[in-house]
């Protein structure tokens, strides 16, 4: 084995047996696409000037991200794009809940394209408008639903904010859900979380004092969650099972070993990682927390960063004075958002240049609604 002092996949080099097709990667890579689809998308990108706004979010590819007006985690992109409401078209080069949320923000005038349908979000299907129906339905029958709060994570669908904003709920983000679940449990006595079970166990258990034994899962797929009426009604962080698989791939064996095999190295991870991994981390927050705390770190320092592999290699771009690896040794890259490649990229923008609008996503007006006053109630917080 050709050994180095970081045998990673974002370097290229090295062999590893362990991983789906090794690391070794001697040599260029060569274009991800045709060279000649960047000079399309320009070409279209000019025509539209500024009748055209589009939005890269941080997991999205190199090849797409340098097309993009601005970059930013999915609530600060579907925020840029309401504050710019002479943009006739919104490109989004994210996924299916983020265009959503843009759409929900923008005005009727402005219409709101997703290059690729297929680009979904795990996690958000994770939760469906029936089954947490459902759910609220057993929450009902145990008798707790009036002194439920339930709050969603900005990963899930227009439905499942909907749901939240109808019964006196909010949404929250990566960076403000220890704000948004002080302030749920200020309205009532426990919170249904929705749809990431371990944002919600770690924003509890990690920051706000509560024990494991506070929170349950509730399993859509189980009769009243797999849960008798007692759990439920003792609980006060029901958590939905779902999961970024992103995220959820890392383990505390990702962080023994890098430790192992990099001394001195910072551990950073996001909090949609498991809680035993997070409790094992050095520095745990949010994708622009990363990024911010990657920037203001000492020249030389050593990062093992757990989050999707694009923004991990961007991260090593650009912070060349800082080891930047990722945290797990085989790839991790968020499969549903690499589905905005640049050549569904360049179809969108050349048929928005050409007077035909493809992809457009567009939420009905009773949950662009509620959903908004969910939102509202988030953007409320102190």
């Amino acid at each position: 084995m050709t050994t180095t002092s970081l045998p990673l996949f974002v370097l290229g080099q090295g062999t590893d047996p362990h991983s789906e097709r090794g690391v070794d990667c001697p040599g260029e890579l060569p274009p991800a696409s045709d060279p000649a689809l960047v000079a399309r998308a320009r070409a279209a990108k000019d025509r539209l000037g500024d009748r055209l706004f589009v939005l890269g979010h941080h997991y999205q590819r190199d090849e797409v991200i340098q097309f993009a007006d601005v970059t930013g985690d999915s609530f600060k992109l579907a925020r840029e794009a309401a504050a710019r409401p002479g943009a006739e078209y919104i490109v989004f080069c994210g996924v299916h809940f983020m265009a959503e949320s843009a759409d929900i923000l923008t005005s009727d005038a402005q219409r709101v394209v997703l290059p690729d349908l297929a680009a979904g979000c795990s996690m958000a299907d994770m939760a469906t408008f029936n089954q947490v129906e459902e759910c609220w339905e057993a929450l009902e029958e145990a008798g707790i639903a009036d002194q439920v709060v339930p709050i969603t994570y900005m990963n899930s669908s227009a439905d499942i904010k909907a749901f939240c904003g109808r019964h006196g709920g909010a949404v929250c983000t990566s960076s403000n859900a220890r704000r948004a679940l002080e302030w749920a449990f200020e309205q009532g006595r426990q919170v249904l979380f929705l749809p990431d079970q371990h944002l919600g166990r770690n924003t509890a258990v990690l920051e706000m004092g509560f024990g494991l034994d506070d929170c349950v899962v509730y399993n859509p797929h189980r009769p009243n969650g797999g849960l008798t009426d007692a759990a439920l009604r003792d609980a006060r962080m029901i958590l939905w099972k779902g999961h970024c698989s992103v995220h959820g791939r890392f383990t505390a064996d990702c962080v023994d070993d890098v430790r192992a095999r990099i001394p001195g190295v910072n551990v950073l991870v996001h909090p949609e990682c498991r809680h035993e991994v997070v409790t094992k981390a050095d520095f745990v927050g949010s994708t622009e927390y990363i990024i911010k705390t990657l920037e203001a770190a000492p020249a030389g320092s050593s990062w093992a960063v757990g989050t999707e592999l694009n923004l991990v290699k961007r991260l090593g771009t650009m912070f060349p004075d800082k080891t930047v690896t990722f945290l797990d040794k085989t790839v991790c890259y968020c499969s549903t958002m690499n589905r905005i490649d640049l050549p569904h990229l360049v179809w969108a923008l050349e048929s928005l240049a050409g007077g035909h609008v493809v992809n457009q996503i567009t939420v009905d007006a009773d949950t662009t609604h509620w959903a908004k006053v969910a939102l509202d109630r988030m953007l409320a917080l102190p």
